[in-house]
């Protein structure tokens, strides 16, 4: 199979009701897609397609791993990826014009004469909306942080520089107009 037919589902074929397909997305997937803020992924998605006459409700149950980097130190994290999405597909006559005057992300629209859909597009943005947009080391039981103990101590000393900078009286006048 292709690699774009992999993400096609052929959805004319299928009967009304449930139907699962599952996708194991690696690094590969996500450098082609131009991701470059993670790294070793590992993502599991389960996508539950809902057929009905007219429409379509697709979840899709992110799962899996993937490497990032602390915010705060540098250090290299492992981070366990989850989520939950919903979209809607409306089969419509005139499928551009409506998806320019929806508003709702959740809501796509195809022509009636599609016969496939492509869900790697959902997969790339679901699988990024599953990292945390802020990842830090987390606080170990006894011992204090796991950041990097180096570029802590510098972030520390940038804070007392920038404290002391704060103090300059050249500034100080400018005070009462921030409590206007």
């Amino acid at each position: 199979m292709g690699k774009m037919r992999a993400y096609e589902i052929a959805f004319v074929g299928l009967k009304p009701g449930i139907h699962q397909f599952n996708y194991e997305l690696d690094d590969k997937f996500f450098t082609e897609k131009g991701a470059k803020d993670f790294s070793n992924t590992k993502a599991n998605v389960k996508l539950l397609l809902d057929k009905h006459q007219g429409f379509m409700l697709l979840t899709f149950e992110v799962g899996g791993t993937a490497d990032v980097v602390c915010d705060r130190c540098g250090n290299p994290l492992k981070i366990n990826l989850w989520d939950e999405f919903k979209v809607v597909v409306k089969l419509v006559e005139n499928p551009d014009e409506m998806n320019n005057q929806e508003e709702d992300p959740d809501v796509f629209y195809i022509s009636r004469n599609e016969s496939h859909l492509d869900v790697s597009d959902w997969l790339y943005e679901f699988v990024i909306l599953s990292i945390p947009m802020q990842s830090m080391c987390s606080e170990e039981e006894k011992g204090g942080s796991q950041c990097n103990k180096e570029v802590l101590n510098k972030l520390n000393e940038m804070k007392e520089r920038h404290s002391e900078q704060q103090t300059n009286p050249l500034w100080k006048g400018l005070d009462k107009f921030k409590k206007n």
